[in-house]
C-alpha cells in the first residue's frame, strides 16, 4: 500500500534552494522522489514523492515516511525562499503552494486525505503557515481552484502576465482549516488535498499572444463550457511561445489525445500552430513500478 505526494513548490531558479529541499527528501531512504518537473519560465517545480503507509491492527492508517519527509521538505523551502522576491508566469499563493497527495496501489483514499490532513497541521503549527484543506482531505470535498479564486489566484499582478512577490492582504478573508489567520507576506499560503490521480498536460502554442492563449484555454475547460473534468490555464512560457497548461481530472474519462485535438482546432480558428503537449509526471502504474525498483535497489 504506497501513497504519492505531489509537492509543488514556487521556485526553480534557485539552484540552492532546491538542492536544500533536496536534501532534506533524503533523509528518508524509505521515501523515493520518482520525479521532479521544473520549469524555469513558471519558476516552479514539482517533486512527486512516494512510500507506504502502515496500519494498526484495526486497519487505521498510523504511520507513513511521507509525513515527515514532506515536512523537511517544507521546512528546507521556507528556510530558503521568500515569495516576496519571487517572480514568474504561473500563479501561486505561497512559497510551498500546493500539496496533493494521492493513493496508489492498494491504498485508499481514506489513508491519502488521512495524511494531507497530518501534514496541513504540521505545517500550519511548525511554520504558522496558514493552510486550506482541499478535495477528499476538506470535510466538504471543497474544490482547489474555489479556494484559489478567494485569493486572486488566477489574476496576474506584474504586466498582465506574470505573477510578482506578494500582492494580497495579510489578514485572511476566512478562517483557514490549520494554522494562523495572519499570513507571513514572506511564506504565503499553503493548500493542502487529497484525491484520486489526476494528471498535468502542458500544450505549447507557438506565439505570444497569451490573450489567444487564454482564450483557447477557457474554451476547453469545463468551466467555460468546454470539456467535463478539464481545468486549462493560458500561460506565458518564455520570450517566443504561450502555453496551454492543462489539469485532467480523470484522465481514463477525457485524456490527453482528446484535449490536444480540441487545443489544435481552436488555435488553428485563431491562426495559431500548436506543437504535441506533453506529460510533466509519469502513470501511477509507472511511478510504482519506479518507487519499487529504487527500493529494492537501495535495500540490496
Amino acid at each position: 500500500m504506497l501513497l504519492c505526494c505531489k509537492l509543488y513548490i514556487s521556485e526553480s531558479r534557485n539552484l540552492s534552494a532546491l538542492e536544500a529541499i533536496e536534501q532534506a527528501a533524503r533523509r528518508d531512504s524509505e521515501c523515493v522522489i520518482v520525479n521532479k518537473f521544473g520549469d524555469r519560465a513558471y519558476n516552479r517545480v514539482r517533486y512527486t514523492i512516494v512510500s507506504y503507509v502502515v496500519h494498526d491492527s484495526t486497519g487505521n492508517a498510523i504511520y507513513s515516511p511521507l509525513h515527515q519527509t514532506v515536512i523537511a521538505m517544507a521546512e528546507a523551502a521556507f528556510g530558503a525562499i521568500n515569495i516576496e522576491l519571487h517572480s514568474g508566469s504561473h500563479p501561486r499563493i505561497g512559497v510551498v503552494d500546493d500539496i496533493l497527495f494521492h493513493p496508489l496501489g492498494r491504498a485508499s483514499l481514506d489513508e491519502a486525505a488521512w495524511l494531507a490532513k497530518a501534514v496541513a497541521a504540521d505545517i500550519g503549527s511548525r511554520f504558522q503557515v496558514p493552510v486550506f484543506l482541499y478535495s477528499a482531505a476538506h470535510p466538504t470535498g471543497k474544490a482547489p481552484d474555489t479556494i484559489r479564486r478567494e485569493f486572486n489566484y488566477y489574476r496576474p499582478n506584474f504586466m498582465g502576465i506574470q505573477w510578482a512577490g506578494w500582492n494580497m492582504s495579510e489578514n485572511l478573508p476566512e478562517k483557514p482549516d490549520e494554522g494562523p489567520t495572519m499570513v507571513s507576506r514572506a511564506r504565503g499560503i499553503t493548500l493542502i488535498g487529497a484525491r484520486p490521480w489526476v494528471s498535468m498536460y502542458n500544450i505549447p502554442i507557438l506565439s505570444t499572444d497569451v490573450s489567444a492563449a487564454r482564450r483557447i484555454a477557457r474554451m476547453v475547460s469545463a468551466r467555460g463550457g468546454g470539456l467535463p473534468t478539464v481545468q486549462c490555464l493560458g500561460l506565458v512560457h518564455g520570450e517566443d511561445s504561450t502555453e496551454i497548461a492543462c489539469i485532467l481530472l480523470e484522465p481514463n474519462l477525457i485524456g490527453a489525445d482528446r484535449v490536444q485535438k480540441r487545443v489544435e482546432i481552436l488555435a488553428a480558428q485563431e491562426g495559431l500552430d500548436v506543437e504535441k503537449g506533453y506529460f510533466t509526471d509519469s502513470s501511477p502504474e509507472m511511478m510504482t513500478e519506479k518507487y519499487m525498483k529504487l527500493i529494492s535497489a537501495h535495500r540490496d
